[in-house]
C-alpha cells in the first residue's frame, strides 16, 4: 500500500518503457475482442491447457512438483489425491474456476483474498487466516548461507496494512492516479511486500492479478498462462522485485522495475495469445499446435521432457508423434539415442 499510497500524488510523468508497454497492452486488449468474436471454437482448448499450466506453473515457482503423467488427472479429473503437493496444485485449480466463473462478482476485498488463500492451501491449518508471527523473505544459498532479502510487515500490522491496501485500491481506479495497469503492478509489490501469509503470498498475489485483469478488461489469462510465463522469466521477478522493494518501508522505493517487469509479463502473453489463435485451426489440430509452439521457441536442442514440462496434460506419445512428422519434413533433427537424447530445429523454421 506505500506504493499506491505514493501514485496517490497522481505522478506527473512516468518511464518512457513503462509508456511504450501501456500503448502496446491497450493495442491487445483493442484486438482482443475481434480474436474472441472470430474464433471461439479454436479457444476451448487454449483454455483448458492455461488452466493446466497456471496450476502447475504457479505451484513449481513456490517448489510444488507433481508427476508429470498425472498432471490433466489432477487438474481437470476427480480422482483422489495421492499427497500435499496435489492438494495445492487442485487447490490453485479451484481458484481459477472461481475467477474464471464469477470473477465480475468478486470484489478485491480481504474476504476475497482470504478465500483464495485458503482455496490454495486445501486442509493445513492456516488456511485462509494472516500470518501469526513474522516470516521475513529469506533467501539460501547452496553453501548452506542465508540472508534476510526483505522483511516483511510484522502480524500485528498485517491486518491495518491489507485493509488499507484494498481500499486504495478501489481509490485508485475511482480517482484515476495513474493508469489503471500500473495500479495494478502496485498493488502486486505491495501485497508481496507486506506479505500477508505465512506460506502462498506469490500463489495468491498471481490469482489476484488474473482477478483485477478481468475486472480491468484484459482477458488474456483465461486463454494464456500467466504464471507460466511469469515462471519462465523466474530469476527477472525476483531481480525486479528485490530492487522495488528497498526502501519500502520508508516510501523511499523505486516501483518502476517491478511495474515494467509486471506489463512485461502480459505483453508477452497478449503476443503469445494472438499467435497461438492464429495458429489454431480446430480444436481437433490444438495440441499439436500447441507442442508445434512449444519447439518453435526452444532455445538450442531440447529433450521431449523438456517440451512436456511446456505442454502440461500432452501425452510423450503425442510429442513424439509430432516429432517424428516434423523430422519427416526437415524441420527438427535428432542428435541421438534413447529417450533422454537431444533435438535441434532446422533452418526451415
Amino acid at each position: 500500500m506505500i506504493t499506491l499510497r505514493q501514485f496517490s500524488s497522481k505522478p506527473e510523468t512516468i518511464p518512457t518503457a513503462t509508456s511504450w508497454y501501456l500503448s502496446d497492452l491497450g493495442e491487445s486488449r483493442g484486438r482482443q475482442d475481434l480474436f474472441t468474436k472470430q474464433a471461439p471454437q479454436r479457444l476451448k482448448a487454449l483454455r483448458e491447457h492455461a488452466l493446466i499450466e497456471s496450476a502447475v506453473s504457479s505451484n513449481r515457482i513456490e517448489g510444488v512438483t507433481v508427476d508429470q503423467t498425472r498432471v490433466r488427472t489432477i487438474v481437470l479429473g476427480k480422482t483422489h489425491l495421492r499427497d500435499r503437493d496435489e492438494e495445492e496444485v487442485r487447490g490453485y485449480r479451484n481458484a481459477l474456476k472461481l475467477i474464471h466463473e464469477q470473477g465480475s462478482r468478486l470484489k478485491v476485498s480481504e474476504d476475497t483474498i482470504l478465500k483464495l488463500h485458503k482455496l490454495t492451501r486445501g486442509d493445513i491449518w492456516d488456511a485462509g487466516k494472516y500470518k501469526e508471527k513474522e516470516s521475513d523473505i529469506i533467501e539460501k544459498y547452496t553453501d548452506g548461507r542465508s540472508r534476510v532479502r526483505f522483511k516483511t510487515v510484522s502480524a500485528a500490522k498485517t491486518p491495518s496494512y491489507m485493509d488499507q491496501l484494498t481500499e486504495l485500491w478501489k481509490d485508485s481506479l475511482r480517482e484515476q492516479w495513474v493508469h489503471p495497469l500500473i495500479a495494478l503492478a502496485a498493488f502486486n509489490l505491495d501485497f508481496l511486500c507486506i506479505h500477508p501469509f505465512r506460506d502462498g503470498n506469490g500463489r495468491v498475489s498471481r490469482l489476484l492479478m488474473l482477478l483485477q485483469l478481468y475486472h480491468l478488461g484484459y482477458e488474456v489469462g483465461r486463454y494464456i498462462s500467466i504464471e507460466r510465463i511469469i515462471e519462465h522469466n523466474k530469476e527477472r521477478y525476483y531481480e525486479t522485485l528485490e530492487q522495488s522493494s528497498q526502501g519500502w518501508h520508508e516510501g523511499k522505493h523505486d516501483p518502476w522495475p517491478y511495474i515494467n517487469y509486471v506489463l512485461f509479463i502480459l505483453r508477452t502473453a497478449y503476443r503469445e495469445f494472438e499467435e497461438r489463435v492464429g495458429q489454431t485451426t480446430s480444436p481437433r489440430g490444438a495440441k499439436t499446435e500447441l507442442i508445434t509452439s512449444a519447439i518453435m521457441h526452444a532455445i538450442g536442442s531440447f529433450r521431449i521432457a523438456d517440451i512436456q514440462r511446456e505442454c502440461p496434460g500432452v501425452s510423450v506419445d503425442m510429442i513424439r508423434q509430432v516429432l517424428k512428422a516434423l523430422q519427416a519434413g526437415k524441420r527438427v533433427k535428432c542428435l541421438g539415442l534413447g529417450q533422454n537424447a537431444r533435438w535441434q530445429k532446422t533452418r526451415k523454421w
